[in-house]
């Protein structure tokens, strides 16, 4: 009997342990499931002297100075604020263009020019090491941003001007732990004490992502935090005087005036009805320092604005890749081009510039959009218009792939894509100089690859055609051409007692003849290729059509597009 009490006892025991043992395991369980992680942290960017905040993200590189003397990195303005900021090593200098301003900032220097006038700065651009770090001052004049800085912690907040910010406050008087994401059982990495505002971010179930006023930034949970108010940073005024130059019937319609040499005799030329604007090729660069030559005349211009038209000179690289190269690699060679032009504009009394770049080095891509965005201020302060000519897209370096066409058309006023030589002169093969199918597709290359917007987009059509001869020579057939005017096709046609043909694949009218063993070929351009012309910027509402160029066109041919580009009866 005894045996078996101390049996009992034993088992008795046992099971209190074993119980006790399971109890432990469950609560210990029960406190690793539910019980709040008390565990502290470091922000990810505790090692950031000054971080730089921006929709929630931080900067991998560190503002200096504070208050007034804050500057950030370059690095940061080119990802946050605006890509086109440039450094300029050469020149040692920040070059930042907007929509009416070009500002130059040389290292170390409180003098800076604004549009090419003298202002002093209180804070220099300044080299640390490879990085460049940019005063605040001047950067609020020119973009729509806020900065926010804490007192408490220097960490930087950027918004921008038009962003709508949610606020949540903490209500209770107890803090509350910000967390690394979103559970308890994250590491606490802030504590947002009773009454403190912060930004709300996002939302994850049952938690809220937010930024404290100090810098981290982290996940609350949604009962810890009462939505609190809206608020939108206000937007600054636009207060440029520019206002681009729109064409009275809706639609562009200029053509470019080809001058070599001489300018024409302009008492031999007749009417243009529905012509706006006139472009002759007057200007273009002369040497590597930026020099111009100019071949403008003001009787011209006389003659052009007695009959209402605009005149927009054309401005040309001269075609030559070297030079090009050398004019556009600095800023004190850009601007000297661009002064000239300016001087030019006042001299002949100029409307606007159209510039041809033609020949240039891929190299030279970012060059050229730079020049053009410091060009463009200059030229919208003195009301002048600026367009830039481009090719079709290809992948032909120097012909086409050295325009950044989407940068391009956010700078000027109107693009021209000279939709013409599809067939060049010395191509190997005879073909039109543009057919409608490669027109069309070129158009919509530019339009949704390039998102050129078409209320910028000038269709550039051809005046021209080319007369090709195919022969057979040492059992190879061999392809020349020459250019032919409008009326010297016609000519042609009637001469040799031709009857056009209408070719679906081009779209056009061609005619062939026999001269002995050789085999003339010519695709036309007449008033049938010019209306399907029309009809593509009608289709793509595009901003109005350029002819190359006047003096190869037959007269009636401005009626047609006066017609082709009015606006349709309501």
């Amino acid at each position: 009997m005894q045996q078996r009490r101390r049996s009992s006892k034993k088992i008795l025991l046992i099971s209190s342990l074993v119980f006790g043992m399971f109890a432990a395991g469950a609560a210990s369980f029960l406190w690793q499931q539910f019980a709040p992680n008390r565990t502290k942290v470091e922000t990810e960017f505790h090692e950031l002297s000054k971080p730089v905040f921006y929709q929630g993200n931080y900067y991998k590189l560190s503002a200096i100075g504070d208050k007034e003397g804050l500057k950030l990195p370059l690095e940061l303005i080119q990802e946050w604020i605006d890509p086109s900021i440039l450094y300029e090593k050469s020149s040692d200098s920040v070059i930042i263009t907007t929509k009416d301003k070009v500002l130059r900032l040389k290292t170390t220097e409180l003098s800076a020019l604004m549009n090419e006038k003298p202002i002093t700065l209180s804070f220099p651009v300044e080299k640390k090491g490879s990085d460049i770090y940019v005063p605040i001052e001047p950067l609020r004049q020119l973009y729509p941003f806020e900065i926010r800085e804490s007192d408490q912690t220097g960490a930087v907040l950027l918004f921008k001007k038009g962003e709508t910010l949610k606020w949540g406050k903490r209500t209770d008087t107890e803090a509350a732990q910000l967390r690394t994401f979103a559970s308890i059982k994250a590491p606490i990495v802030s504590s947002i004490a009773g009454g403190e505002q912060v930004i709300l971010l996002g939302e994850e179930e049952e938690w809220y992502r937010v930024q404290q006023a100090s810098g981290p930034i982290g996940y609350v949970r949604k009962t810890d935090i009462q939505m609190d108010h809206d608020e939108t940073i206000p937007i600054q005024e636009d207060t440029s005087s520019y206002v681009p130059w729109k064409p009275p019937a809706g639609k562009l319609n200029l053509t470019w005036e080809h001058v070599i040499s001489k300018n024409p005799d302009t008492t031999k030329i007749g009417d243009m009805p529905g012509l706006q604007v006139v472009s002759p090729t007057w200007f273009s660069i002369s040497d590597g320092e930026g020099r111009l030559k100019n071949l403008a005349d003001a009787s011209y211009v006389k003659w052009a604005q007695t009959r209402n038209y605009q005149v927009w000179a054309l401005f040309s690289n001269g075609f030559d890749p070297d030079v090009t190269n050398k004019a556009l690699s600095t800023y004190d060679s850009r601007m000297k081009i661009i002064k000239q032009l300016l001087g030019f504009a006042q001299t002949y009394k100029l409307q606007g510039f159209n510039i041809d770049f033609e020949n240039v080095y891929l190299k030279d891509k970012e060059n050229l959009v730079q020049f053009v965005r410091e060009m463009t201020p200059f030229m919208h302060e003195q009301g002048l218009a600026v367009s830039i000519d481009v090719t079709p897209k290809s992948t032909n370096e120097m012909w086409s792939m050295f325009y950044d066409r989407t940068a391009l058309a956010e700078v000027v006023d109107y693009m021209m894509v000279m939709a013409y030589d599809e067939y060049w002169a010395t191509s190997p093969k005879s073909g039109s100089v543009s057919s409608l199918p490669w027109t069309e597709s070129s158009v919509k290359q530019i339009l949704n690859g390039d998102k050129v917007p078409p209320s910028k987009l000038v269709l550039g059509v051809p005046f021209y055609t080319r007369q090709w001869t195919e022969e057979m020579k040492n059992g190879k057939l061999t392809t020349t051409s020459k250019t032919l005017t409008m009326e010297a096709a016609a000519a042609i046609i009637k001469d040799k007692k031709l009857t056009p043909t209408f070719l679906p694949d081009t779209g056009q009218n061609y005619v062939e003849y026999k001269d002995g063993e050789k085999l003339i070929r010519i695709w036309l351009e007449d008033e049938t290729s010019m209306k399907s012309r029309l009809d593509l910027v009608k289709k793509y509402d595009l901003a109005g059509v350029a002819t190359w160029r006047r003096g190869f066109e037959q007269s009636p041919m401005w009626k047609v597009i006066q017609d082709g580009l009015a606006p349709a009866s309501p």
